[in-house]
């Protein structure tokens, strides 16, 4: 081995333990928590300058300096944000959403504290602990991966861990105390952070932006390990850590040398694409950060205000009005995550690289320099980026017809990486640009009009994606993805209409902004800038465009002034308390408001009682309570759970239900497997037209799976799936839907940010067939069509919602209705009610399918019933023949 090839190993290898450090650290917090630590490198940075400050600001001992950064401040801060930012989003449910703007609340939060205290200028005088040869750096990292090692596998701690990683709740019940271990994963998490840190600072810059942002690259160490193998960890991290030192021997020429030289450099960044793109995702729980609640409506006068605000800039001049036309165009931006997270419900971390590529593809048009076309004036300029940025939005839109919550944001967060260091860094694409304004907009307040203008255009374009059928099915895909898709909805298209769309108004932004400025700035497009616009809008209001021009002003206003560093940390405070009020600051103060202010009660007299029993006899409240004058401060609507209608006799509830049909979905010989376990093996099934069919069996027969493979939720590894002649077997749940087979839900599947009305009309938009009447027939059948019909589906009784899903895939007008459970959350009314209504529709000829756990229910109404163990239908018969036998009515379903 050559002396020049030795040497590059070495520095390859003191780089790959830095990062394998980062992954140990990342995999033991994870599997600790189950949190995803953005805020890593920004706990690293913090304790970098921590000890720089200590030796070379204060001159203590160097060994003293380091006892404080690594062994106190580090741990301290894990154990910090466990106590009181993570532990209060578990006990709330540990909403993985509302988790990971947390935890980039926490980055956004250090970053910005770290610019306020130590300035935003790059240093590079930090004190070196651990000696430059890699040896030294290597055995550290070895040391505490063994140990960590030994410690999980071989001691209770370990035990203890892992049985929380695999079900916390069990563990807890099972005394094991998950705070203690989840603030010892934190504790140790943030020490190898800072350790991290300690060891990069004196070979890179030390700069409250960059070292956290390096350190974030080398989560592709992590993720390849599929956060759980730490020698897996150790061996990607040094192996790409050797890699990229020998890739530097590579030179190529012309551009495509530079291009290599590029990827030699930030070989980290191209396993970080690799493993967010390429590899099966992690933490892919549903995590979209939905309001939980219905939307808070705009108050009123806002936008009277907000238009006012906006108009006060034009009396400015000089370099206020210079640092206003930055508002309106990062307010176009924001708008884009207002489109793709607020309303599309899709985690996008990377739309800076897309405001980026705006400001770029305008500079390089209005230049004359963009491959194939000619010079172009700056607003046409303008125009062309955004038509060659939007389709750029399939590098995240693709990703996500298949990825969600963490995976999808390591997707978008690796996508907006590698266009900040494979572009925007590299001098073949952006030396010597400059952006000019467009002819006749050059003075600050002429190009401020124009701004407000295509910000009044952009305002027009978010409203049209937020209104309407579109509108209402990105809600319903935001809400519950599953249930939007068993509703009709096409959902891969719709993710990427919402990642297109934003990425055009991302580019629009991006090329305002650098028009404003008058150049093209790679550093206001960086990826720590999108964690930090994603995490204004998140908590000002993901789905509010108000909220994302609050945002816009904010991020400019404070950091307008001689320090920067005050947007983020405030920002990074509200992130931090994202878990308190999802909703935003403004749902969080019309709370404190409401609580705050005296609820005055309106309470009936002895008479009024009397009075009101007469004429109301049925009101759901006790006679006692009554008499002891309990109060009526809320409308009826709210308290008086609205009921299905008893139908009357007559000839579509006297029809005879037919026997014998053409069969409409038949299955055969479906077999699925999970895991290598067998959970249908050989299930033939007949649905026919004008029957209720029904499957019966114990937990864990196989009904669930079976449900899922008519429905086109789950495809079976053998067998088909026809309807009437077609086989569609291999068709997605959205297209079984417009064909005609409906379904409902076991767990409720009502979209909370919609009202009773519109969570029926996505059914009756987006089903077999459009009706104009299908909207009310269906809320009249299922009791729904009186004052219940207006309110928002969040905070309705479960019954009422059971009642809103069922409406729901009866607007679609479907040929199969599917049924898990539908009796779940009723009462006894109810139940009678809802049978009365099934039969209804399956003597009009709906081929009905009910998987239901009420065996008395099931002897009441169906046909057929078909009992399933073990992945198999064991019996078959008329509800009267297979219902009474012993094994049918001892199985719990």
């Amino acid at each position: 081995m050559s002396s020049f090839t030795y040497d590059l190993t070495l520095a390859g290898l003191s780089i790959g333990s830095a990062a394998a450090l980062t992954g140990i650290g990342l995999i033991v917090t994870y599997r600790a928590t189950g949190v995803l630590n953005f805020a890593h490198g920004a706990i690293a940075m913090v304790c970098a300058y921590t000890l720089r400050q200590c030796v070379v600001g204060w001159g203590w001992p160097l060994w003293l300096g380091a006892v404080v950064a690594l062994l106190f401040l580090a741990p301290g801060i894990g154990v910090l944000l466990e106590r009181f930012v993570f532990r209060p989003l578990a006990v709330l449910g540990g909403d993985p959403a509302q988790t990971l703007v947390a935890s980039i609340g926490v980055f956004v939060l250090l970053v910005g504290g770290a610019a306020l205290v130590w300035g935003q200028g790059a240093r590079d005088d930090a004190p070196e602990l651990v000696s430059a040869d890699p040896w030294g750096q290597l055995a550290v990292v070895l040391v505490l991966a063994a140990g960590v090692g030994a410690v999980i596998r071989w001691t209770r701690f370990g035990r203890e861990l892992r049985a929380v990683v695999d079900d916390r709740q069990l563990a807890v019940l099972g005394g094991v105390d998950a705070d203690r271990v989840a603030s010892a994963g934190w504790a140790f998490g943030a020490f190898t952070a800072g350790l991290t840190g300690v060891l990069l600072a004196p070979s890179v810059r030390l700069d409250p932006y960059g070292l956290p942002l390096l350190v974030m690259e080398v989560v592709a160490v992590a993720v390849a390990a599929r956060m759980r193998s730490l020698p897996v960890a150790v061996v990607v991290a040094l192996g790409i850590g050797v890699g990229q030192s020998q890739f530097t021997r590579l030179h190529l020429p012309g551009w495509e040398g530079e291009l290599s030289q590029a990827a030699g450099a930030n070989l980290f960044v191209v396993a970080l694409l690799v493993a967010a793109l390429v590899l099966p995702g992690v933490g892919s729980r549903d995590a979209l950060p939905r309001t939980a609640t219905a939307r808070v409506a705009t108050p009123p006068g806002a936008w009277i205000v907000a238009g006012v605000l906006f108009l006060l800039p034009l009396g400015f001049a000089g370099s206020d009005l210079h640092t206003s036309v930055q508002v309106p165009a990062l307010g176009v931006v924001l708008l884009s995550l207002v489109v793709v997270t607020g309303r599309g419900g899709q985690l996008a971390l990377g739309q800076a690289a897309y405001a980026g590529l705006g400001a770029l593809f305008t500079a390089l048009l209005a230049a004359g320099r963009f491959p194939g076309l000619p010079r172009l004036p700056e607003l046409a300029a303008l125009a062309t980026a955004m038509v060659l940025v939007a389709p750029l939005g399939l590098l995240t839109g693709w990703p996500a017809i298949s990825r969600h919550g963490l995976s999808l944001a390591l997707a978008t967060f690796a996508v907006g990486v590698g266009v900040s260091r494979f572009v925007f860094a590299q001098p073949y694409a952006t030396s010597g640009l400059s952006l000019a304004r467009p002819s006749g907009f050059d003075g600050d307040r002429a190009y401020y009009v124009l701004e407000l203008a295509l910000l009044a255009a952009a305002l027009l374009a978010t409203h049209a994606l937020r209104r309407g059928r579109t509108g209402r099915a990105l809600a319903a895909l935001r809400d519950h993805e599953q249930g939007a898709s068993a509703a009709g909805v096409q959902v891969p298209s719709l993710k990427l209409l919402a990642f297109v769309a934003g990425a055009a108004l991302a580019a629009l932004g991006g090329g305002m902004l650098g028009m404003g400025v008058r150049a093209f700035d790679p550093s206001a497009y960086d990826p720590v800038r999108g964690l930090l616009w994603f995490a204004a809008v998140v908590v000002l209001g993901a789905d509010s465009t108000l909220g994302a021009l609050a945002a816009a002003a904010l991020l400019v206003g404070l950091d307008a002034g001689a320090r920067g560093g005050v947007a983020a940390a405030l920002i990074g405070v509200l992130a931090v308390c994202v878990g308190r009020f999802p909703g935003g600051p403004y749902e969080a103060l019309r709370a404190a408001a409401g609580r705050l202010r005296p609820q005055r009660r309106a309470r009936l007299t002895v008479l009024g009682v009397g009075v009101r029993r007469r004429l109301r006899p049925a009101d759901v409240r006790t006679e006692s309570t009554e008499a002891a004058g309990a109060d009526v401060a809320y409308p009826p609507a709210i308290t008086e759970r609205p009921r299905l209608p008893k139908p009357t006799p007559g000839p579509t509830t006297l029809l005879p239900r037919p026997r014998t049909t053409p069969p409409l979905l038949t299955a055969h010989t479906l077999q699925a497997r999970y895991a290598g376990f067998t959970a249908l093996d050989g299930v033939d099934l007949v649905v026919r037209a004008g029957q209720v069919t029904a499957v019966v069996g114990p937990n864990g027969a196989g009904k669930s799976t079976l449900f899922h493979c008519l429905a086109g939720t789950v495809r079976p590894a053998r067998g088909q799936v026809r309807l009437g002649g077609w086989d569609i077997t291999r068709l997605p749940a959205h297209a079984r839907t417009r064909l005609g087979i409906a379904r409902t839900f076991q767990q409720l599947a009502v979209f909370p940010s919609l009202t009773v009305a519109e969570n029926v009309r996505v059914g009756a938009e987006q089903g077999r067939v459009t009706e104009p009447g299908a909207v009310e027939r269906a809320l009249r059948l299922f009791g729904l069509d009186g004052d219940v019909r207006s309110l928002p589906a969040a905070g309705l009784p479960t019954g009422t919602l059971r009642r809103v899903e069922l409406a729901r895939a009866f607007a679609g007008g479907p040929r199969v209705l599917l049924l898990d459970e539908p009796a779940a959350g009723l009462d006894t009314a109810e139940v009678a009610a809802l049978t009365l209504v099934l039969r209804a529709l399956a003597a009009e000829g709906t081929a009905l399918l009910v998987v239901e756990h009420d065996l008395d229910l099931v002897a009441d109404l169906a046909d057929v019933v078909h009992v399933m163990a073990a992945g198999r239908i064991v019996s078959s018969g008329p509800p009267g023949h297979v219902l009474d036998t012993p094994r049918t009515r001892e199985a719990p379903a």
